[in-house]
This record gives C-alpha cells, structure tokens and sequence, in this order.
C-alpha cells in the first residue's frame, strides 16, 4: 500500500481569481471562497455566489492569482 505523503509546506486550497463579466467585459479580482454575494463594479452583475465552501463563480474566470 502506498502512503500519501505530506508536503513540508502545506499550501491554502482557496485562491484569487481574476474574473471578467459577461455583460460588460469589466474584470474583477474575486475570493474563490467567498462568503458573500460579489457584484461587478460597473454593471452590477453578480460574479459570484456562496456555496457553504468555494463560491458559485457566474462569470469568466481569466486568471489564478498567487
């Protein structure tokens, strides 16, 4: 049987994301565990959703930051 082994330096599972909107093309760095409700800034859109975990993300999501 072959064990898992750990990592010395264990890394976070959440990330920044960096998302573009539908509707107007505008892009946002979002929390990919956000807990509330993420709007766009131009249009006012939702990006993003709560999930009790990782957010529901509702737009494009571009890039992963860090």
């Amino acid at each position: 049987m072959v064990k898992k082994r750990k990592q010395l330096v264990p890394q976070p599972k959440s990330r920044f994301l960096k998302v573009k909107c539908p509707d107007c093309g505008n892009e946002q760095v979002v929390f990919s565990h956000a807990t509330i409700v993420v709007k766009c800034l131009v249009c006012g859109r939702t990006l993003a959703k709560p999930s009790g975990g990782k957010a529901i993300i509702e737009g494009e999501v571009l890039k992963e930051l860090g």
